[in-house]
């Protein structure tokens, strides 16, 4: 999230992800918030949100390129979510890491269609990441702003649980070319477009969903705003 005209809050603590026997990747670490989520430089930042009660995800019956799991990702012409990101050669990160991808672009599904209830949300989160999702798109919704341009996502690690029930997704995001928009006029509002505010590093931890091994959801998000280790 960058380019912004509203007040920037960091926090710098230190990050540390134990795999716990749970199945939870119990992490110490959150980035500074962007409070509404309607900043200028259009990127979803902020301090993991409190905990929802989690909601059935989609039952994945279909799966075709445009519709994963059955579920529609499908996003405007001017609004692109690039992932230079490699296979694991573990099937569950790969999975894991899979489904971090349908994460981050259900968001950005619920931001297009303006809606926070988007069925594409649910079918990719659960308690923590499912009020997170939810909390970033009508922070958008209700400054009537929606994205554009091109947000890229980059170094990516994953690191799963010993009982294999859990998976650290992290990754970089570069955000000097997205931008958001308002929805009424479609003026684009651009800011600055360079510098460290461009960069953000991101922990997502996504858990199996229980009967579905190719079925991942994210239950917390952490997030590092101008993060120097992504520039």
């Amino acid at each position: 999230m960058n380019r912004r005209t509203t007040r920037t809050t960091t926090r710098t603590m230190p990050v540390t992800a134990a795999l716990a026997v749970t199945g939870a990747l119990l992490l110490t670490a959150c980035g500074g918030s962007d409070g509404d989520g309607s900043k200028d430089g259009d990127k979803i930042a902020g301090a993991e949100q409190g905990a929802e009660k989690p909601e059935k995800s989609a039952d994945p019956s279909a799966s075709n390129d445009e519709k994963p799991d059955g579920v529609d990702l499908s996003l405007p012409a001017d609004l692109k979510l690039v992932f230079d990101w490699d296979k694991p050669k573990d099937k569950d990160e790969a999975a894991a890491l899979d489904d971090a991808r349908h994460y981050v672009q259900s968001i950005y599904k619920g931001v297009a269609e303006q809606s926070a209830t988007d069925p594409a949300v649910a079918a990719y989160a659960t308690d923590k990441g499912l009020s997170y999702a939810r909390t970033q798109i009508k922070g958008r919704v209700d400054a009537g702003l929606t994205s554009t341009g091109t947000r890229r996502h980059y170094q990516e690690q994953t690191r799963k649980a010993p009982n294999g029930n859990a998976v650290e997704v992290s990754f970089c995001v570069d955000s000097s070319k997205f931008f958001s928009k308002e929805v009424k006029s479609e003026k684009i509002r651009k800011g600055n477009s360079s510098g460290p505010a461009s960069y953000d590093h991101f922990k997502i931890v996504m858990n199996k969903f229980p009967g579905k091994d190719d079925l991942w959801r994210a239950s917390l998000v952490f997030v590092t705003e101008k993060a120097k280790q992504c520039a």
